[in-house]
């Protein structure tokens, strides 16, 4: 196969996006999500891999969480995989890492990305399904089970864990 080829190969390979987030919680277990401005429904700090640049998951999950609501911090363990699809775009591979606990300090320093985010607010696991729509609410409960059990990563299909 000569080099032409090979890229020809290469560009006509299906498409799949990745996106990573970071599960940050407060002392009391509550979750902290945050409000887009340009759809409906809650979300994780988080965003789209920019695999262009050669950025990993981990590396977008910190970016993210650094541009949307100004905490800079590493991100801890994956706490889950989604391999989730949707009528109108093409397969996400879903990255959730545990961002950990936030004191008091780093909670009053969040400063939000108002381009993209509307507010924040720090949320009860029972309260969840009135915030995030569809897979979102699965893959973090998932995430939080991981987190509750000390389990590995969870392995999820459109948010359902994969029977392995």
């Amino acid at each position: 196969m000569t080099t032409t080829d090979y890229a020809t190969y290469i560009a006509g390979l299906p498409r799949v996006l990745a996106a990573a987030a970071t599960v940050f919680r407060d002392v009391r277990g509550r979750v902290l999500l945050v409000e887009p401005n340009y759809r409906d429904g809650w979300a994780l700090p988080g965003g789209t891999v920019e695999s262009d640049e050669g950025e990993s998951p981990r590396q977008a999950a910190r970016r993210e969480t650094a541009e949307e609501i100004g905490l800079d911090l590493e991100p801890g363990r994956l706490l889950a995989i989604d391999w989730a699809r949707g009528p109108k775009r093409p397969p996400i591979a879903a990255y959730l890492y545990d961002g950990g606990v936030l004191d008091e300090a780093e909670l009053k320093a969040i400063r939000l990305q108002e381009e993209e985010l509307l507010s924040w607010e720090l949320v009860e696991r029972d309260d969840l399904d009135r915030y995030l729509h569809g897979g979102l609410a699965l893959r973090l409960r998932a995430a939080l089970d991981v987190l509750d059990s000390s389990s590995g990563a969870a392995e999820l299909e459109d948010g359902r864990p994969v029977a392995g």
